[in-house]
Order: C-alpha cells, then sequence, then structure tokens
C-alpha cells in the first residue's frame, strides 16, 4: 500500500493537476490583476488592430507545446533557441503587451502572478476587445524555465490533413468539437502567402489549384501570391471581418473560401462539417462551444516551477 501510494506522489509531480486552476486564484493576493491585463490589451488594440489575433495565436502555440506554462514568451539565449525562434512562431509578435500587463502588475502585487497567467486572460480580453464572448480564466498557472525551438515541430502545420490534426489535438486531450471550435479562432488575423501557397501553386500532379477552392477567390490569392512571390509580407485576411471575431470564417469555409489546408480538412468528415454548418448558421453556438474549448485548452498542464518576475528570463 505504501508503494502505492509512493507511485501517486511520484505521478502527480511529474503531472501537474488540472484541478490546481481555479477562477478565484488571485481574488486576494492581487484583486486588480484581470482590470489591469484587460487594460493594457486595450490600449494596444486602439494603436494596432492585429494585436488581438496575435495575442490570440501566442496562447493557443504556448498550450500546445509543454502546456500553458508561458514558456512562448521566453528569449533565446546563448546556445538555447527559445520557441518564439522556432519556424512556426516567427511571425508571432505583440509581446511587448504581455511585457506592459507583466510591468503594471508587478507595481501592484509583485512576485505573485505567473507570466502564463498574464498571457491567457490577455487572450480571453484579445476576443472580447474583438467583440467576441467573455468568459471566466481559470488561474494558477506556474512558469515553465524550458524553452525550445526544435520542439515547434509539435505544433499543428496549415497543411495538416484532418487525421493528423485530430491526433495533434487528441494528444493534448482535446475533441474534434474543440478542434473545430478552436479553428474559429481563424476569424482573427492573417496568414502569410508561404502558408497556403500549396493550395494556389502546384497543388498536384494533374492541377495547379485545389478545386475545392471557390474559383475567383483562389484568382485573388493568386494575384496577391504568386508563384515566385518576394514580398515579404504578402498575404491574406482569415476572413472578410478579419479583426471582429465572428462566424465568418465557418460561413467561407462552407463557400469554398478557407485559407489553409487545415480549415479545408475541417469539411472531410460529416461529424466535423456537421460542426462547421452548426457554427456558421448560429454565432452563439460557435460562441459557447468556444468559450467551453479555450477554457480546456487553457488547463492542458505545463511543468512550470515559478512565477518569472521578467517574462522574457527565467531567475
Amino acid at each position: 500500500m505504501s508503494l502505492f501510494f509512493t507511485f501517486l506522489l511520484l505521478f502527480s509531480s511529474l503531472f501537474p493537476s488540472l484541478d490546481a486552476l481555479t477562477y478565484r486564484y488571485y481574488d486576494h493576493t492581487c484583486p486588480n490583476l484581470e482590470s489591469i491585463v484587460a487594460r493594457e490589451v486595450h490600449l494596444a488594440t486602439v494603436n494596432d488592430k492585429t494585436v488581438p489575433a496575435a495575442l490570440l495565436r501566442m496562447h493557443f502555440h504556448d498550450c500546445f507545446i509543454r502546456g500553458c506554462d508561458g514558456s512562448v514568451l521566453l528569449d533565446s539565449k546563448g546556445k538555447n533557441k527559445a520557441e518564439k525562434d522556432g519556424p512556426p512562431n516567427i511571425s508571432l509578435h505583440a509581446f511587448y503587451v504581455i511585457d506592459k500587463a507583466k510591468k503594471a502588475i508587478e507595481s501592484a502585487c509583485p512576485g505573485v502572478v505567473s507570466c502564463a497567467d498574464i498571457l491567457a486572460l490577455a487572450a480571453r480580453d484579445a476576443v472580447v476587445v474583438s467583440g467576441g464572448p467573455h468568459w471566466e480564466v481559470p488561474k494558477g498557472r506556474k512558469d515553465g524555465r524550458i524553452s525550445k525551438a526544435n520542439e515547434t515541430i509539435q505544433l499543428p502545420f496549415p497543411t495538416f490533413n484532418f487525421s493528423q490534426l485530430q491526433q495533434s489535438f487528441s494528444q493534448r486531450g482535446l475533441s474534434i468539437q474543440d478542434l473545430v471550435a478552436l479553428s474559429g479562432g481563424h476569424t482573427l488575423g492573417f496568414a502569410h502567402c508561404s502558408s497556403f501557397q500549396n493550395r494556389i501553386h502546384k497543388f498536384n500532379s494533374t492541377v495547379d489549384i485545389d478545386p475545392l477552392l471557390q474559383p475567383s477567390f483562389a484568382a485573388s490569392l493568386r494575384s496577391i501570391c504568386p508563384a515566385h512571390n518576394k514580398v515579404k509580407n504578402a498575404g491574406s485576411a482569415m476572413d472578410s471581418s478579419t479583426t471582429v471575431f465572428d462566424n465568418a470564417y465557418f460561413k467561407l469555409l462552407l463557400q469554398g473560401r478557407s485559407i489553409f489546408s487545415s480549415d479545408q480538412s475541417l469539411l472531410s468528415t460529416p461529424y466535423s462539417k456537421a460542426l462547421v454548418s452548426k457554427f456558421a448558421n448560429e454565432q452563439r453556438h460557435f460562441e459557447k462551444a468556444f468559450v467551453k474549448s479555450m477554457v480546456k485548452m487553457s488547463r492542458i498542464a505545463g511543468a512550470g516551477e515559478e512565477v518569472r518576475l521578467n517574462c522574457r528570463v527565467v531567475r
């Protein structure tokens, strides 16, 4: 029996309990935390409309590597190349928003709030400031000390098919409904040409363009992204209302106007296609599912050990 309890203690130390997160974690130690983060997200968005999409993507990329432990925020140091410098994360930006929020929080309640929690709150506020739903964010994450660029290969790629997407999400305890709902986050943001080049040039040995793309939409993408594109930041908005959190992404997907192969793959199984149709028809259904899946994703356990005083470096 004693060996059994020893095993349980060892298991719980290796895999932190998701139940350790609570909604009232900072009620007494940092009561103004959420208003401070919301203010910084709002101020940044006033000056740069791309900030909400950046923060939402940053949180997603944080949680999918080593759990939600703020490791995506760490800078490379010496011979160690950090996550933010891995190929899928090169285009991440708006780290300064987290830095400014952290500075204000350290002034109000020093050494209490983790960078991982600040990022989770900022992602929620990014949705809210874009007209999307508000939800309570569970808190109490610790910050990780390890960040490796080569681990970003574990992120789902925009060229993934449905089977690859499903495997990536299920490995993190996320369902097909979570996959479809979280893909709706693409309602905010911008896609660089390199992420969808495979659909509009040399699609396969017999056709140049993905036949599932609506022809005039494909033509417009090809005009923006020619075969030998040399414009560094060329690309396309992810949907027709790129700074507004809505269900336009799902409506366009059903019209053959999706950007990524991974987006298109959501129509490749009856269940996922039914979810796309449901979310396209009723924004409230999408928002409810999105909130549930965001909370679930934000609970992916990390191996964090500390509360960093500076989100970019370990102590």
